[in-house]
């Protein structure tokens, strides 16, 4: 090293220290977000199918509010999965509202999702998950307001989902092409008061509860 040089701050030592602080903060975070999906999956395949009819219909009515409210050209909600609120009975208020409605299609891991219209009553084929979707030759759409599945929430929109990301990835894509709005649904128990958050991680505008509409953008403000 010549008399000038500068010592390098993070050279051999200083660099893998850093490493390994780096990694066990992102390992911590996993097992975090991992902890609080399997406790917040556990509380939700507790509820009776009776609150779950009701929120259901709670949904349809409010849902159908928002999308009034924001007039998407195309709204997209998930098919449900056992134990998830379902959105058919909103799908059908939508639709008979004159609506544009979509499914969402899951393609290869480490991509986003294909939105392709559909209606209450046409046909479906399952998925590489195992969901239902769409036909092939179903139109291929770009919603601007998106009804999302998740597993746990915080009042801020921080969201954790499945696992594999493809919400996060769709509404990165969706948003660099146009405003939307993303709203979570969810039962009141799976909120958390806190949820960690990843720079790829994106927040959720509002979630819906068979409580209450949270604005999730006002709490952010705050």
């Amino acid at each position: 090293m010549s008399a000038d040089a500068k010592p390098d701050p993070l050279a051999s030592g200083a660099r893998h220290e850093l490493f390994h602080h780096l990694f066990d903060a992102l390992f911590t975070m996993q097992l975090n977000k991992a902890a609080l999906r399997t406790q917040a999956l556990a509380l939700r395949a507790e509820t009776k199918s009776g609150a779950a009819e009701t929120f259901a219909e709670h949904l349809a009515n409010a849902g159908l509010a928002i999308a009034m409210r924001f007039r998407p050209q195309v709204a997209s909600a998930y098919f449900p999965l056992p134990n998830e609120p379902s959105t058919l009975p909103l799908l059908e208020h939508l639709a008979r509202a004159g609506i544009k409605t979509a499914l969402p299609v899951t393609g290869k891991r480490g991509t986003p999702l294909v939105f392709r219209l559909w209606r209450p009553g046409e046909p479906t084929v399952k998925g590489k998950m195992k969901i239902e979707e769409p036909l092939g030759d179903a139109l291929e759409v770009a919603p601007d307001l998106l009804f999302v599945p998740l597993a746990a929430f915080d009042r801020a929109g921080n969201r954790i989902g499945y696992g594999a990301g493809f919400y996060d990835r769709t509404l990165r894509q969706l948003r660099a092409m146009k405003p939307v709005c993303a709203v979570g649904v969810a039962f009141a128990d799976q909120e958390f008061p806190g949820i960690p958050n990843e720079s790829h991680d994106e927040s959720l505008d509002y979630v819906l509860t068979e409580r209450e509409l949270i604005d999730c953008q006002a709490h952010r403000a705050q």
